[in-house]
Parts: structure tokens; sequence; C-alpha cells
């Protein structure tokens, strides 16, 4: 894994200009951040629906 992403980054050096791979890489780190938070909505989402949807006990 990581001899092929250490290929992939040297081959990016070589083909893109520097502005480009700062922006290629921001873009990537944007895309990871939103599957995070889509996750972690979903689990929150799940968990509400959860105690929504339990029964409740008698006082």
């Amino acid at each position: 894994m990581n001899t092929t992403l250490r290929v992939l980054e040297r081959l990016e050096r070589l083909l893109l200009p520097g502005g480009q791979r700062t922006a290629r890489r921001n873009a990537w780190a944007a895309v990871l951040e939103d599957r995070r938070r889509a996750r972690a909505r979903g689990e929150a989402a799940a968990v509400l629906e959860a105690a929504a949807t339990r029964p409740r006990r008698a006082t």
C-alpha cells in the first residue's frame, strides 16, 4: 500500500504543477470529511430513531 502511494505521489509531482497538487489534496480531504460527517449523521439518526420507537415504561 505504501509503495503504491509513493509511486502515485511521485507521478503526481511530475505531472501536476504545485497549485493543482494542493487543490487536489484539499478536495480529497474535503470529500473524506464529508463522508465522516455523513456517517456521523447516519449514526445519530439511528440512535434517535431507536430512542423514539422504544416503548416507554410506566413510572
